[in-house]
């Protein structure tokens, strides 16, 4: 019998739009963590619903604001309002926005 793998498929991707379903914000995804990569004290202080650990997280550019965030896949939807994130880093991670879907930049080595 053959061993099955866990493997955790992130729903979103990187400079795909959200909407927080709890805190009612919008953002657009910078990076996906297959799982959760923060220390137990941000978790125990910050993840007040406790989301799974070994889900997708997010790293999020949080809309009309100056900070990111980082958020459980279960908290997060998929923002179809195809309207761009207003946030002062958009321009170091993506070059465009095209068809409400933020393309990332290409990184020189």
């Amino acid at each position: 019998m053959g061993t099955v793998t866990n493997i955790n498929r992130a729903k979103l991707s990187i400079g795909d739009l959200i909407h927080h379903k709890l805190f009612d914000y919008r953002g657009v995804i910078v990076d996906v963590d297959q799982k959760f990569q923060s220390t137990d004290e941000w978790y125990e202080l910050v993840a007040k619903s406790r989301p799974p650990k070994n889900k997708p997280w997010y790293h999020v550019l949080v809309h009309e604001n100056q900070h990111s965030t980082y958020v459980a896949e279960q908290n997060l939807e998929a923002d179809d309002s195809q309207e761009p994130i207003q946030h002062p880093l958009i321009e170091h991670y993506f070059e465009s926005f095209e068809q409400g879907h933020y393309v990332l930049r290409n990184k020189a080595n």
